[in-house]
């Protein structure tokens, strides 16, 4: 069971009163995340992989430690596999990059997507001449297998979708789109910026070539992420960047990279960070995901319900809470999305999203709303109180 009483103890920015229903942009950090990163800045502050001092080699030993705490958390099969990066959109853009790409290369990706994971494919059929497919779920945001089974083919080289909806909170069916990706030889990338936080996410059982999220929506802190990349597929990949730390040895005209995935790590890292996100593991580890899954399921029933039986309030996505995350947009008439958000700040402290969630296509072409939507999304750390006083709110919005 999910004791979120205690829970809520270790984020004192919950004590001022604030209902913090904007996770799925960022979620809060607590006490013992931020105490480990800072017992790297008072204990062991030094760089790392470079020093034979012992502060050095501290800050290596928790920076490395990082590295297999996230690899147990995705259940990869080593900390190699595990490359440390800024947030998400760096390490979609690693693998766009890192690919060796030619004119007639395809990839398909859905609508649904962020625009970190939609950009960085156009830009390819930019400059390579790479075809972009572009999957269109219903109005719910269901994706239908069917379609991914007409648009990935022999010439398909990446598929690359969102595991969860930032804008709908839909779970997409990725172990069977992974299936048919690797029948036609096609590698498979997941955004799993929505779905690593709220539910247990194993590479191995999905089979994806590669997932990339961000620790800021984990309970960690922010300038951290992470890209798995399969450990068969380090070889064959150029990293983004190139640097300290990336290499075996250097001539004065000539250098070889290293062959594990410390070739994509260059420069010094987010150490503390880094460390922070290894701590924001053990905190979600020790709580439990399907704890976690359990307890917002029960809230997100309740918000959608309670949202679309407000007169005048329009919700979009699926009703059952078993197909998707405590992710709910909304409208309130034709009132702007920005004006709602305000408000609702302004008159009962509930702090949500406003605008196009960075997914343009989504909103206005399967939506229909040039303008966005409201977001509220949740976490373990909102009650049911918290959700009822969101309902309250917008009714007083609407029915003013």
């Amino acid at each position: 069971m999910l004791n979120c009483s205690n829970i809520r103890k270790d984020f004192p920015i919950l004590k001022s009163g604030v209902i913090y229903l904007d996770n799925a942009a960022s979620s809060l950090t607590p006490e013992p995340v931020l105490q480990k990163m800072l017992d790297f800045y008072h204990n062991y502050r030094a760089n790392v992989e470079r020093g034979v001092h012992r502060l050095s080699q501290k800050a290596s030993e928790e920076y490395e430690l990082a590295h297999l705490k996230v690899a147990e958390f995705i259940n990869a099969k080593s900390d190699d596999e595990i490359i440390m990066t800024k947030n998400t959109t760096e390490g979609i853009n690693v693998v766009a990059s890192g690919l060796e790409w030619k004119k007639g290369d395809k990839v398909v990706t859905t609508l649904l997507e962020h625009h970190s994971n939609l950009i960085v494919w156009m830009r390819l059929r930019q400059r390579y001449g790479v075809e972009v497919e572009v999957v269109r779920p219903d109005e719910d945001g269901r994706l239908d297998i069917s379609s991914f089974e007409k648009a990935i083919d022999n010439r398909t080289k990446l598929v690359a979708v969102t595991h969860i909806s930032n804008v709908l909170g839909v779970i997409t069916p990725v172990e069977k789109i992974a299936r048919i990706a690797h029948d036609h030889g096609a590698l498979f990338l997941i955004d799993g910026a929505q779905s690593v936080p709220h539910l247990k996410v194993d590479v191995q059982e999905i089979g994806c070539d590669y997932l990339a999220f961000s620790g800021h929506k984990m309970l960690g802190p922010t300038g951290v992420g992470v890209l798995y990349m399969r450990a068969d597929l380090i070889d064959k990949m150029e990293p983004l960047c190139i640097g300290g730390g990336t290499i075996i040895e250097v001539g004065s005209d000539h250098y070889t990279l290293t062959t594990s995935s410390k070739k994509f790590e260059a420069g010094t890292p987010a150490i503390a960070e880094t460390i922070g996100l290894g701590a924001a593991t053990d905190y979600l580890k020790k709580i439990g995901l399907d704890n976690i899954m359990n307890y917002e399921r029960q809230l997100t029933k309740k918000m959608q319900k309670g949202l679309a039986e407000v007169p005048n309030v329009e919700v979009y996505g699926l009703v059952d809470p078993e197909q998707r995350i405590g992710i709910v947009p909304f409208n309130v008439g034709s009132l702007s999305p920005h004006d709602v958000a305000l408000a609702l700040d302004v008159s009962a402290n509930v702090m949500v999203r406003s605008g196009h969630h960075c997914a343009m296509p989504l909103t206005k072409e399967l939506l229909k709303k040039p303008n966005g939507t409201v977001r509220a999304s949740l976490y373990l750390y909102n009650t049911e109180e918290e959700i009822i006083r969101l309902i309250s709110a917008v009714g007083e919005i609407a029915s003013s």
